[in-house]
Order: C-alpha cells, then structure tokens, then sequence
C-alpha cells in the first residue's frame, strides 16, 4: 500500500491520496500530536472514514515507536545501536505535546457514530486497510443476547435485570462459556462487527455481550454508537474510561440532538402510575407472605419499609405534579433549578437520592427475576434514571456552595410541565401488561436540556486525550462550534474530490405552469402550489436517469402531498415514468421498501425508479445512494423544525436569554438563527446523499423559491455554492439538464447500472454460454428468466381472437424488398443530411452518429411545460418560411433539402446551437423518438426569427411523426408544417412501381390457406408465390419460414401471427406486434429460434430494440451464427 508523511507520521493508505484527503489527514494528525480538539468537515464521498482511520492508527503506531526509540536509548545509555547507518525518524515524536513512556499509556481510540449499521460500515473500511488493531464494538443486550430466555422478554430493562439475575447465580450457559472463549485466538486477533460476534458466540455457545467487554480491555479501538458516551447512565453500565482516550464522533451532524436528548427526560402519567402499581403489588405480595421470619420476597434485599417510603414518594410527585393547572396548548415553564424544590415537595433531594436509587434497583432487579411472572418496571426504570441524571455527583455542605452547585447543574435546562395528550394516551395503551389503573390522565414532567456543551463539557472533565468531531454537513463551522461550549483549535471545511462538470445544482422558483413554489406554512397546502411541485417532479422523472430521491420536509407534508397527488392525477403520471417507493413512518417495513428501490433501479430494463422520503429521516441519515442509486436529489422545501413544539420553542427562548446575558468569552446563536440553520443541516445532510465517490455524478434540484436568496445558499456546503445556477425558464433548466447527464454518462459510461445478479442455478452459466435455450438441461431457471423479460418489452400479452388470414407471405416479401432498397441507396432525407455533414466535417461526424445512451427517451411536455419554454402565451408573427418540398422527392431533391437546411441553420444559429440541432437529428435518427427531437430543438421557439427553422424539421419527421409534430408546431409558434393525411403512409403504403402486385398478395393468401387446409401436404409449400420456376432463392427462403411457422403453430397460431404483422405493417406498432410474436414463440423452447428468424421483418428503427429483448429472453449473447445472419439481414 502506498505510504506518505504527515507531520512526521508515517501514514498508510489503501491507495494516492487525493489533495484534499491528505489535508484532513493532517489535521486529524494536528489534533491527536497537540492534544485539542478540532471539527472537521469533509463531504460525503471524500473518503473521511477511511482517512480517519489511517491517520488515528498511524499515528498511534508512531506512538509506539517512539516509546520503542526511547526505550532502546534507555537501555543503550545514549550510544546509537548502528552508528555507521542513519537511522529513520520513524519513532520520533515529531509536533507531540509528550510522549507517554509505557506502552499501557499509548491513548485507545474510541471511535463513536450515530447507529450500529453506521459502525458496520466503518468497521468494513477498516478491514480494507493494512492496520490490525484489536476492536471491540459495544452494543447493548438487544443486540448481543443470545440466551433464548432473555430475549424472549419484550421490555429493556426486564432484559437487563434478567440478564443480571442469571449472570449472578451463574445460570447461564452462554456467560459461563465467556471467560474460556475470551482468549480465543479467533476473537482477539479478528475485526469483528456486531454481526460477527453473534455469529463467533452462536458457534462457540458464549455470550456475544461480555465478550465484547472482554475484548474492550485489551482493545486500541472501541467503536460505540455515540449515545454510549453521551448519556453518563450508559458510560457508567458499559464501564467506558474516558481518560486519556481519543474520542472520535463520526456523523457528527446528529451531535447536538443526541447531546440534548441523552440528559433530557420525560416522566408521563403513565411511569408514575406503573411504578405505583408495581410497588402496590411487591407490598401485597409480602403482607400475604406467611410464615416468612425476614422482611423481604423473593430474594427481594431491601427492607419492605423503605418500598413503602419510595410509593410514598411517588404518590407526592404525582399529586405535586397534578396540582398544576397546565394549559393544554402552552404548558407550564419554570427555570431548570425548579427540579429540585419540585423532588423536595416528594421528600427527593441530594440527601437521600443514594439510598432511594439503591432501592429502586433492587426492587427492579427482584421483579426482574420472578419466573413466571411479568412485573412491568418500565416506570420505576425512569424514577432510576431521572435520580442518575437530575442528582449527578455530590454537594458541598455549605448552603452557598450548595446552591451555586445546583445552579451550575441546571444552567442549561428548563422544567416544563404540560398536559397528558390523547396521542401519547393511545401509544401507552397499547401496552397489554398495564393495568386499567396505570392508563389516566394527567400531567407530564419533562426535563429538557438546550446545551449540548452540557455533556460535551462532561466528556472533557473526564480527562480525554482530545474530541475530534467529523461530517459531511457541519456548515457553517463557527454556529456548530459556538454550540458545543468547548473550544475547537482546529477546523477544517474541506472541498470535494469531484469536477464541477460532475454536479449539476438548481434552484427552480416556478413550475412549469409559471406557479411558484414554497414549503412555506402559509403556502405548502396551496392546491396551486402542490399542483405545481406535481408537475415539476413529473418532469424532472423524466430527464433524470435511473434513481431518483425526493425529499420532503416532514411526514407529514409527505403524506398529504402524495395525497393529493394520487387524487389529482400527478401520482400515476410519475409512475408511469418511474415507480415510487415511499419511506414508511416505522422502521418495520424500510428494509422491504428501500430494498423494492434498489431492484427498481437494477433492472437494466426499466428507467430507475422514485423514492421518497423525508429530511431528517432514515433515508437521508448515511444510506448509501451510489452511481445510479441517486442521480437526482429533489428538495420539495425547508425543514424548518415545528415551531408549535414546546420544545423548539423553548430552545429559541433559552438561546435569546444566553445572548442578552452576554457571558464574556461565550458567543450564542440567537433563537431565529438556530431555527433557521436547522433547517438548513437537515437538507445539507439530504443533498450528500447524490454523490458518493470520485467518479459519481448527479443532479441536486431545490424546489423552492426561498433558495435563492443569497443568504439561504451561503448556508448551503462549500462544494455546492459554486455550482448554484438560476433559470427564469424551466424549459432552459430541462434543457441543460439533458445536456448535463448527456455529457457526464459519456464521459463516465462504465458507472451506469448493471443488470441486478442473478440467482444461482446449475444452468445458469451454461445458459449465458450457449447458443441455444435447449442447451440447459433444466428449462425452469429459462422459463422463470423469460417471463421476467417479457415484462420488460412488451405492454401486455393477451391471447387475441384468431380472425381471417392475412397474406403473410407478401407482408414479409414487402419488407425483405424495404430492406434492400435501403441497402441500395438513401432512402430519407436523415441519410442526404449524413452525406452533407461528412462532406464538412469529415473527422467529427462518426462520433456525433452514436445515439446518446441516455434512459430518458421517453422525455415528453404537457402544456404548461410547453407554455413555460415559450415565456407563457404569446402571439407568434411568422418572419419567413422554409421552402415546402414533395415527399416524392428524388434522390438529388433529397441531397438539396438537407443541403439547404444546413446552409439555413449555420447562418441562423450559433455554432452551439447547430451542433445540438445535428445531435437531436441523429438521436432521432437513431432513437426514432419524436419527443427526444422536440425536447433537443425547444430553443427555437424563443426567437420567432427561428420558428421557419422548426418547422423546416418537419421534411426530416418520419411519417408516423408528422402529424404530431404538426401539432406541436401549431401549438408553438401559431402555424403548421402543411401535414396532410397522406404524409402519415409509410412507403409501403404509397403507390410505388415497386410494390408488390395485389395479385401476388392473393396468391400468397391463397397459398397460406391451402397450407391449412387438411389434405395437403407437400404441395402448398411449392405453391407459394406461383411457379416453381419463379421462386427466387430469398422466396425460397420465406417458403421455408412459412412452413415452419405453420407447423409450428398450427392454424390458429398462424392466423394470429399473420394478423399481428399485418398490422404493423400498417400502424407502425412496435409492442402491439412483439406481444402476440413473443406470445406465440415462447410457449415452447423448440420454437425459440423461430423467433430469431422473424427479426427480418423488423423495420430498421427497431431492430435494435428487438435485438436486445431476444438476447435479454435468452439470457446474454445466445444466437447461433444462423440467427445472428438473420439478426443482421437487413442491417
């Protein structure tokens, strides 16, 4: 691997650092050699674990060595070991404050992030790395028991007492293995993830969870989620030592909530009447208990007279807390020093808060045990924790010390008391082990603390080594820092490592109906305004390749958009385009849903698909959206968070106090400020969900009219500012969107999704290898991949009435004599304009001729969108017109349109402008979509000096287009192309000295009826197309096609084929007619390469779409070298 030096550390890395990873390598460096703390910004898809990584353990490697270096000076009393060689400075201490001088003092780092799937993640890119460190990852019981006992409970802490309980009397087999299997080469030398240590005690019949506390004795790097660190509750049950230790919080961005959260606490109604209930019960059972000398149940160990003074206590707190009189909207706030005279009032104070904990876990742990018996403890739990948090430490004896320590304690909290909800009422109900008793009314007591500097500044008086704080989405710096309440010497907000032609960001103030959008309170249920966001996500479905996120800003909103969406018609136009997956509210079905997205878009065959999911959500949290998983993010609004809630609106209310107290040295936020950068995190966070790595690209769409002040994009990430582009015309922001994916999957193909793998079967490979479907000796694996292709390329399969027979025979000699035609000479004015560009730009057109590749060819307007390109309705005066030319014209008249229409366009349009004029000719070309050609040349209606120039594309239409596109030229510019019914027949329908006599046609019909008929044989073959001396080698070859079709599929087939044909001889219907071929031809394997064989009257433009579903039925490149002769036939 290759290796660098930063600050005298040697550092090895997986492969060359870019610039920008080498910079955050560095001040990760900076802080570990310094000792203080820093926060880091680098943007998702940087590689900013992995450099975390290398830096932390290189530099703690270096660490090492130098206590090595030191050691060896030591023993050698100052004299070089090998004086005559320069040793390296692999073990100097270059830039470090002090070197510690044991190896038992070399710093753990103790590696934190949001989630266990999150530290999964982290755990795999470590194992990429050439360092192997022991780790150990914590978890809690619920995701490391495996005593089926214990996890059979539902509740927590009735785990955890369970677990206690049997650990203590040495009754569980899995524990009991645990101090054999600690040492186990396996385990300790390893990087196991918290799925890994499940799988090693399953095997080894030991208990994943004190192993994991084994290993964290021993262990250079503890991951945890980072709850484990910031609730003191649980760094006191995990047993963390902080001192001396590196702490590092990944994801940092969830930093603060997770801070305010884990020293908050909420007592409802419901807790109170629990642990009444509980403890009413535990006094029953003992007055009923006879013949017991002791006072005490069940292995209970404390005195029955100090339970009835903790029911005591609770009955005074719930009375305490039911004589307030709360408003149901508003609540009660007090100062945070009101907990204590309100715990007063139940006899609770810093003097007895020992013993009353100490009681409250025996009485948990003894109701814990009882077999047999569930004893709900959730509520005497919460009393437990709410003493551990409100009750941290000891007080001096002195009254004024004393109350200057609960000043200091509460500074960052309020006490608020409000009303019991119906809602919460519902969700305690559900709990089938309450009593009727415990289910009342009444008020809550919460807790809320508004600092997170509060538990940061409990980690930094535990003596840490250093804080290290890294994301992707921390801007602005100075506001997160100024929250934390500890200082942060070092900073970083690091650029990205892609190209600006690798991110496509726009701010779309209107819809294509001219509505402007906003999420705003007073606007987000506008029906104009969700109308308008309906339409613009229809569009952007459209030209947006492969996987695309839309982002809302609550729950909420979502539901009642989607809502509206599905009852107004927007709903089933997306998902005629894109099938959407929507995030649901719990986490029960996520996996299925997230996992229904993932397939959508690995289906090589379909055009990605839509998920929509909410900010703040899980969805936009860390999930990984790569390559065609998220080439598009739309954000439907700002997240702002309820400013109703109680609890936002009282952070506002602590954050304006702190700043006009003006505590010197201190900078706060104001109350708006930290509204609104909340807001703004929540899409930061959402944005980097587009690109992932070096090579990603995508499109970021902000879909509200608040965007585009200055002042909302300077909150906006470093590496996306630059990029913001405004348009005042949603027809030129589609317009350079194309252009945007068009180059970058150009220059970037190999990303593009790939076909999802396929399950394992015995003749799988075989079937991917052979030249025929029979070549598997199984034919279910090819039956199953069949019908899941056929959804693919075909709109239905219905079985359709056999009706008279068509003459087969000619529509396929009428194709054959197409074809041939076509590979004679020119035979549109497509190929009269490829001789006239190559005769000019002889070196560049090859590479212009290649269709676009692009998955959004089926890009189509409504009418707002057309009246937005055009700058709303307006009237069109016509300057000049193209000379009109006959759809007979010859060859030469053919070479003087195209020539003409060059010189026109070259004179009238800039060299740009041409350039995308001959590409949306090619691609239509190529494509045969008239909706790509409509899209690609949409400029020319802003001019009407360039009007003459869309209407001259109509000589380039091909018939079944014509009408249509003198339509949208009616509808665009005020005047038509002159289209008249006849321009719509192909040219097997005109009258042509070429086409076959209808005489023939008869005889073919006749022939193919005689076929049919029972008593014939032999003789109908030789009858088709009269004479055997007229038969020409290609009749010859049609004869046999026929015969084998007939026998094949019997008369009825055969007429249902013919009829099939024939009528895409005439409409031009692709899927109408591969629906009733494939139908047909599929039914058996033997029949398969008939299929093969009617590629020959595929018209050109659908060769290749027909091309691809045969190889798609056969499972990759399976045609014989005869079916690749037919394939290419008339090519």
């Amino acid at each position: 691997m290759p290796s660098f030096h930063l600050h005298g550390v040697t550092v090895q890395f997986p492969f060359a650092p870019y610039e920008c990873q080498k910079d955050y390598m560095r001040k990760v460096i900076q802080c570990l050699q310094t000792k203080v703390n820093g926060v880091l910004e680098s943007p998702t898809g940087t590689g900013k674990t992995l450099c975390l990584l290398c830096a932390t353990l290189a530099w703690r490697d270096h660490t090492k060595d130098a206590i090595s270096q030191q050691k060896i000076a030591e023993r050698l009393d100052g004299k070089e070991m090998f004086p005559s060689i320069p040793l390296p400075s692999w073990g100097q201490a270059n830039g470090d404050v002090s070197t510690p001088t044991s190896y038992s003092d070399v710093p753990k780092i103790i590696y934190a992030s949001r989630t266990h799937s999150q530290l999964t993640q982290v755990v795999s890119e470590l194992r990429n790395t050439s360092y192997k460190p022991k780790v150990c990852v914590l978890g809690s019981r619920d995701q490391l028991c495996i005593n089926p006992e214990v996890m059979r409970q539902e509740n927590h802490h009735v785990k955890v007492h369970m677990c206690r309980g049997k650990v203590s009397t040495r009754s569980c087999v899995f524990y009991n293995n645990v101090e054999e299997k600690s040492t186990d080469r396996e385990l300790v030398n390893t990087i196991m993830d918290v799925e890994d240590l499940v799988k090693f005690g399953n095997k080894h019949r030991s208990c994943p969870y004190y192993l994991s506390r084994s290993l964290k004795q021993q262990a250079d790097v503890i991951f945890t989620p980072y709850n484990y660190l910031l609730d003191p509750k649980s760094r006191r049950a995990h047993q963390i030592e902080l001192a001396g230790s590196v702490v590092i919080f990944d994801e940092a961005h969830n930093l603060e909530k997770t801070c305010e959260q884990s020293t908050s606490f909420e007592l409802m109604p419901y807790d109170l009447a629990s642990a009444i209930s509980a403890l009413t019960r535990l006094l029953a059972e003992q007055a009923t208990e006879a013949g017991l000398e002791e006072s005490s149940v069940q292995g209970l160990k404390a005195n029955i007279e100090n339970v009835a003074k903790i029911k005591e206590m609770c009955l005074k707190l719930e009375a305490a807390l039911d004589s307030f009189e709360a408003a149901a909207d508003k609540g009660i706030t007090k100062p945070g020093i009101f907990i204590y005279e309100l715990l007063e009032r139940a006899s609770l104070n810093y003097d007895n808060k020992a013993a009353v904990f100490e009681t409250l876990e025996q009485i948990i742990g003894s109701l814990a045990g009882q077999a047999g018996i569930f004893h709900n403890t959730s509520g005497l739990q919460k009393l437990s924790d709410m003493i551990q948090l409100v009750f941290p430490g000891n007080v001096p004896s002195s009254k004024l010390d004393r109350q200057k320590k609960l000043e200091e304690n509460t500074a960052s909290f309020k006490v608020h008391i409000h009303q019991d909800t119906s809602s919460q009422k519902k969700q305690k109900s559900s709990d089938l082990w309450a009593s009727s008793s415990t289910k009342k009314t009444g008020n809550i007591l919460s807790y809320w603390c508004f600092s997170p500097g509060f538990s940061m500044q409990d980690l930094v008086n535990q003596g840490v080594h250093c804080i290290i704080l890294t994301s992707g989405t921390l801007s602005p710096l100075s506001s997160f820092t100024s929250e934390m309440r500890i200082k942060f010497p070092v900073s970083l907000e690091n650029g990205h490592v892609i190209e600006r032609d690798q991110i496509f960001v726009s701010v779309i103030e209107r819809g294509p109906d001219e509505v402007p959008l906003s999420s705003a309170f007073d606007r987000r249920f506008v029906p104009e305004n969700l109308s308008s966001l309906g339409n613009t996500v229809v569009n952007l479905s459209r030209i947006i390749p492969h996987g695309l996120l839309l982002f809302f800003p609550s729950f909420f909103l979502m539901e009642k958009t989607l809502e509206f969406w599905r009852d107004n018609g927007h709903a089933s136009r997306i998902e005629s385009v894109k099938p959407m997956f929507v995030e649901p509210k719990g986490k029960g079905n996520f996996t299925e849903t997230i996992g229904g997205y993932y397939d959508a878009v690995n289906d090589s065959k379909s055009r990605g698909g839509i998920f929509a999911a909410v900010c703040r959500g899980k969805a936009s949290e860390g999930l990984d959206f790569a390559n065609t998983f998220g080439r598009g993010v739309i954000i439907t609004g700002l997240p702002f968070p309820p400013k109703l809630d109680p609890r936002v609106l009282l952070k506002m209310q602590f954050l304006d106090e702190m700043n006009q107290k003006k505590i010197p040295g201190m900078k706060f936020l104001s109350g708006r400020e930290w509204y609104r950068e909340q807001a703004f995190r929540a899409v930061n966070q959402a944005i980097g969900r587009v690109i992932r790595h070096k090579e990603d690209y995508g499109a970021i769409f902000l879909c509200d009219q608040r965007f585009k002040s200055r002042e909302a994009q300077l909150q906006l990430p470093s590496w996306v500012r630059p990029n913001v582009r405004l348009y005042e015309n949603f027809g030129n922001m589609v317009r350079d969107v194309c252009q945007f994916f068009r180059v970058a999957h150009k220059m970037r193909p190999m990303l593009e999704k790939t076909t999802a793998p396929e399950p394992a079967s015995e003749c799988s490979a075989s079937t991917r290898q052979s030249s025929s479907p029979r070549s598997c000796g199984s034919t279910s694996y090819l039956h199953t991949q069949k019908a899941k292709m056929l959804d693919s390329h075909t709109n239905t399969l219905k079985r359709r009435r056999p009706d008279e027979d068509a003459a087969v025979a000619s529509i396929f000699k009428q194709y054959q004599s197409q074809s041939a035609k076509t590979a004679r000479k020119a035979g549109s004015l497509f190929d009269a304009l490829d001789r006239a560009e190559n005769r000019r730009e002889a070196n560049g057109a090859l590479e212009e001729q290649k269709p676009s590749q692009l998955s959004t060819l089926s890009l189509q307007y409504d009418k707002r969108l057309e009246e937005m390109m055009n700058g709303g309705k307006r009237k069109i005066k016509v300057v000049h017109e193209q000379p009109s030319f006959s759809r007979g014209a010859s060859g030469d008249g053919k070479k003087a349109i195209a020539k003409y229409f060059l010189g026109e366009m070259k004179s009238s349009l800039s060299q740009v402008n041409f350039e995308r004029i001959r590409r949306a000719l090619h691609s239509y070309k190529d494509t045969d979509n008239v909706d790509i050609l409509l899209s690609e040349t949409s400029f020319l209606t802003d001019d009407p000096h360039t009007y003459s120039l869309l209407r001259g594309l109509y000589n380039f239409v091909r018939p079944h287009h014509k009408k249509t596109f003198d339509e949208k030229c009616q509808e665009v510019t005020g005047a038509g192309c002159g289209y008249k019914p006849e321009h719509s027949e192909s040219k097997a329908e005109m009258p042509h000295a070429a086409d076959v006599n209808p005489s023939r046609i008869s005889a073919f019909s006749s022939s193919l009826a005689s076929t049919n008929a029972p008593n014939n044989k032999q003789e109908g073959v030789g009858n088709l197309g009269g004479s055997q001396a007229d038969i020409t080698p290609k009749c010859e070859v049609q004869a046999v096609f026929l015969a084998d079709v007939k026998k094949a599929l019997g008369p009825e087939g055969s007429a249902r084929l013919c009829q099939a044909v024939q009528s895409y001889r005439t409409t031009d219907n692709y899927d109408n007619m591969v629906s009733v071929v494939v139908a047909l031809f599929t039914e058996k394997d033997e029949n398969f390469s008939l299929l093969c064989r009617l590629s020959s009257i595929i018209r050109p433009h659908h060769k290749r779409q027909y091309k691809e579903m045969l190889r798609a039925l056969m499972g990759g490149p399976a045609e014989t070298a005869a079916e690749q002769n037919h394939l290419n036939d008339s090519e």
